[in-house]
């Protein structure tokens, strides 16, 4: 037995820096694949981190998301456990065909062509935030100035919610994501007021239905005539309108800053868009302030690699430090933009993965183009090792990118 997994570790792990690995992964790949970790509510729980063990357990249906059960760990110190344990979480079917029939209904609406139809659009968004940035002067914060705006008005635009109320929905997603940031009290008071706000936009589009997802996802029916009950609706709006201003808000900014820190990589960009897409995906592996990671909880025995698990543990399963498993992805540790194939974990395998996935890419390879045709001359304005992590929710991000151009 290591001397990591005598001890435990408290997590999330402390980096040396926003856009560094922690300095435990390599170790706990190699000598400890299946790590007791200790979480901020102080329950315990399982992290794995090499490659094959975290795709095993994404992909096996025995690890569920029933992190409900009596005996699974929570996440954070308050009563309704976050994101994971809260009320989104357990509207929508987690498991089985009723999971795969929500999987279906909801999918339909991120088909390629009507993400390649969103690029005009996600251009003209970007194009028009940065006319912003630049005419405020710089050194300007890409973060405020272009990462975060961008996403919410594309997932407003998709819903049909006005951007307008973005600040709102900021504020109730972080709640909803909390870690360590909010109390008890104020993640309820978040989920009751998103609650009523979506279910007060899903009344209006049923009565004047709209070019949007949920005005489609209203009527939307499977094969056997069934449709989406009132608080599955009212919870994919609000799980779209979560993911869609976090994360990929979030990998904006992280995925310029890191193109960024060696500037011989956005050099290369410059001189070859045709690496655009292969960059994307490579910055997506390459992420290592993803945040929590997936959470799965088994009811039985069964072994992880080679490692016994116990019946009732909960797993952690940390896709960032899968993504620089050296086993799996030759170099792991150098970023390099031609990378082909690059079957990373970021978003998830699967029954669970990232049901917006399809758009995400849309948005960071749109974005990332914009940005090198408008700003060319893009650089950190502070280096690299001083730009600070996001801390306190379950998912990973910059503070801020101040950049000059």
């Amino acid at each position: 037995m290591s001397q990591v997994d005598e001890q435990g570790l408290d997590y999330p792990l402390p980096r040396p820096a926003a856009l560094e690995p922690p300095a435990e992964w390599a170790t706990l790949r190699r000598e400890c694949p299946v790590a007791r970790i200790t979480m901020p509510s102080g329950d315990e729980m399982s992290l794995v981190t090499r490659y094959a063990d975290v795709k095993q357990v994404l992909s096996d249906p025995r690890f569920g998301r029933r992190l409900s059960a009596p005996d699974a760990a929570r996440i954070t110190d308050t009563e309704s456990g976050g994101v994971f344990n809260n009320e989104m979480a357990t509207v929508l079917p987690q498991s089985g065909e009723e999971h795969l029939r929500w999987r279906r209904l909801v999918g339909k609406w991120f088909t390629a062509r009507r993400m390649a139809a969103l690029r005009p659009r996600i251009e003209a968004m970007a194009g028009g935030l940065i006319d912003t940035m630049v005419e405020g002067g710089g050194p300007a914060d890409l973060k405020t100035g272009l990462a975060f705006p961008l996403p919410v008005w594309v997932i407003c635009d998709l819903l049909g919610v006005p951007d307008s109320d973005r600040d709102r929905f900021a504020h109730w997603s972080d709640c909803m994501l909390n870690l360590t940031r909010y109390t008890e009290q104020q993640m309820q008071t978040a989920q009751t007021e998103f609650n009523a706000y979506m279910a007060g936009h899903i009344a209006d589009r049923r009565g004047e239905p709209g070019d949007d997802l949920l005005s489609e996802l209203i009527v939307a029916t499977d094969a056997e005539g069934r449709g989406l009950s009132e608080a599955e609706l009212v919870a994919t709006g609000q799980g779209l309108l979560v993911a869609g201003h976090e994360t990929t808000a979030n990998m904006i900014a992280k995925m310029v800053a890191m193109l960024l820190a060696d500037r011989r990589r956005w050099e290369r960009l410059l001189a070859d868009r045709s690496l655009i897409r292969t960059a994307v995906e490579e910055a997506l592996r390459f992420d290592t302030n993803l945040g929590l990671g997936m959470v799965r909880y088994i009811d039985q025995d069964v072994e992880v690699g080679d490692t016994p698990v116990s019946s009732g543990t909960t797993v952690l399963c940390d896709m960032a430090a899968a993504n620089r498993d050296e086993t799996a992805f030759d170099r792991a540790d150098e970023m390099d933009l031609t990378r082909s194939p690059n079957p990373h974990l970021t978003f998830g395998t699967g029954a669970h993965s990232c049901l917006g996935q399809s758009l995400a890419r849309t948005e960071l390879q749109t974005v990332l183009g914009v940005l090198l045709d408008r700003l060319p001359s893009l650089e950190l304005a502070v280096p690299a090792e001083n730009l600070e992590r996001v801390k306190g929710l379950v998912v990973g991000g910059l503070h801020s990118l101040p950049v000059r151009w």
